[in-house]
């Protein structure tokens, strides 16, 4: 069975770089345009990773960890943040919030492959 990653930004050329990067590597990829669309698409899949933006419309990345974090379904799943964004202050949030890593944008195929691979035992 193939690991299912969810990739929630509200880029389309970053949704798209993510789907060939990840697909090419194995996995099956679902994506969501915001952290409201993230957020219904992760409790109606069952994802074993989910990347997310941090500024986005409609719910930030923040949102979408607090969510998944407070919900009922799959809280232990690891929670990448891949943004543009390289403060500490902010990587400090995230980390406090529940995010199991963090990314900066852009990213290399490879270092995000390995990631998610440790991360699910793929």
């Amino acid at each position: 069975m193939k690991t299912r990653i969810l990739a929630i930004d509200d880029s389309r050329t970053i949704r798209s770089l993510l789907t060939m990067a990840l697909e090419k590597a194995g996995f099956e990829v679902t994506t969501a345009v915001d952290g409201v669309d993230g957020i219904a698409k992760f409790r109606a899949s069952d994802a074993d990773l989910v990347i997310t933006d941090v500024n986005m419309p409609n719910k930030d990345g923040f949102g979408v960890i607090d969510d998944i974090r407070g919900g009922v379904k799959n809280r232990a799943v690891p929670v990448l943040v891949l943004t543009t964004e390289s403060g500490a202050a902010l990587k400090d949030r995230a980390r406090k919030a529940g995010a199991t890593g963090w990314i900066v944008k852009p990213f290399d195929d490879d270092a995000l492959v390995s990631v998610i691979r440790r991360l699910t035992g793929a």
